[in-house]
């Protein structure tokens, strides 16, 4: 078998997906790429038997085939490689590869294709379409509040729940909650999943920057993702997911309205000054200012600042961890937030000023109690 393509081309492809390869495999095969030569069309699968991506390229060929190549040395060689097309001579009896190219030959040992798992087919499958934009900015919205603890598997995923009017993406370690709903993105079947954090993380790193449509079909096992020439098909995590609504407050009677960046700022400056283990800061609302503080007795150190905001309602003094603070203002593009608070010992909201206009972002962040701050 012999094909001649392009080194950047597939390069750009081999790159696209490699993400899903990793070092040390369950099984020795999948530290390979596969390749199928079909009618002129190469394409090429990555595994880790949890996610498995595929590509196709134009490549000429006069027949068919197939061979597993190893996919940290030929990434390598073609990453070092200047634009030019290469030819690849493949034996079918030994899997023996040799790459020629304008520079000179490589060989390399391949291994026999049909030693590669064969990739799951989606069937009785539900069907949801979204644009690139839509799923990248669900998935920048929740993907950081995920767990990662192995014991509670559920939370180590994103749950996507539709419904007939939207879709909302979910996700919590258990000290943070993160609720993102679509109005734009609809299924006249109602259907929850867990997705995977890998398998996320993959599409976003994948997901191209123009807006493109992307197809997601799914059924109780596995969910498939397509846009543009790539596709992905990924095992669901089989979890319960926690009953989030039932933690969000619904009575917040103190509202707080802030510069995001201001306050971010802030906080970064006291946390410094906090607790190592608990990263524990104090917010205390008097009146329209707000007084930030952490202290850490072990070292002698603190630090308090002092913010103006808008607020509406009592005065009220409140712990968090500054850390999870910190990133979930940092995931936040608005202007100003408003932190809602009902009680001291009760879930803190933040909720952006101004957001998208199919769109709504809910932030939850679990209080740490002051009578352990000093």
């Amino acid at each position: 078998m012999k094909f001649i393509v392009s080194s950047s081309a597939l390069l750009k492809q081999l790159s696209a997906i490699n993400g899903v390869v990793t070092t040390n495999p369950v099984v020795p095969i999948l530290e390979n790429f596969l390749f199928e030569i079909k009618e002129g069309k190469l394409t090429i699968t990555a595994s880790d038997l949890q996610t498995s991506m595929m590509t196709e390229i134009e490549v000429e060929a006069k027949e068919d085939g197939n061979i597993a190549v190893p996919a940290k040395i030929l990434i390598e060689t073609l990453k070092n490689l200047p634009e030019q097309p290469v030819t690849f001579s493949i034996d079918s009896e030994t899997y023996s590869i040799e790459i020629s190219s304008d520079n000179g030959r490589y060989k390399l040992a391949g291994e026999n294709a049909t030693d590669f798992p064969k990739i799951p087919s989606v069937t009785n499958a539900t069907t949801v379409d979204m644009s690139t934009e839509v799923l990248s900015s669900a998935i920048n919205n929740t993907i950081f509040a995920t767990s990662n603890d192995e014991l509670r598997p559920a939370m180590t995923g994103v749950y996507v729940n539709l419904s007939s009017t939207n879709a909302t993406f979910v996700a919590t370690d258990g000290h943070r909650l993160i609720r993102y709903r679509r109005v734009d993105v609809a299924s006249p079947d109602a259907a929850s999943i867990i997705i995977p954090r890998k398998a996320l993380n993959l599409l976003k790193s994948t997901l191209p920057s123009e807006n493109v449509p992307v197809t997601v079909e799914f059924n109780s096992s596995n969910a498939y993702f397509n846009f543009n020439n790539i596709r992905m098909i990924c095992r669901l995590i089989d979890e319960r997911f926690p009953d989030y609504e039932n933690v969000i407050p619904v009575d917040n009677n103190n509202d707080m309205t802030i510069d995001r960046v201001e306050f971010m700022s802030s906080m970064k400056r006291i946390a410094i000054y906090a607790n190592k283990t608990t990263h524990q800061v104090r917010l205390k609302l008097v009146g329209s200012e707000l007084q930030i503080s952490a202290e850490d007795l072990d070292f002698s150190n603190e630090a308090n600042e002092r913010l103006s905001c808008e607020h509406e309602g009592e005065d009220i003094e409140i712990g968090f961890n500054a850390k999870f603070l910190i990133e979930m203002l940092n995931n936040i593009s608005a202007k100003e937030v408003t932190l809602k608070f009902s009680a001291p010992n009760r879930a803190g909201l933040i909720v952006p000023s101004d957001k998208g206009e199919n769109e709504d972002i809910l932030m939850l962040v679990m209080p740490v109690m002051l009578n352990n701050y000093v």
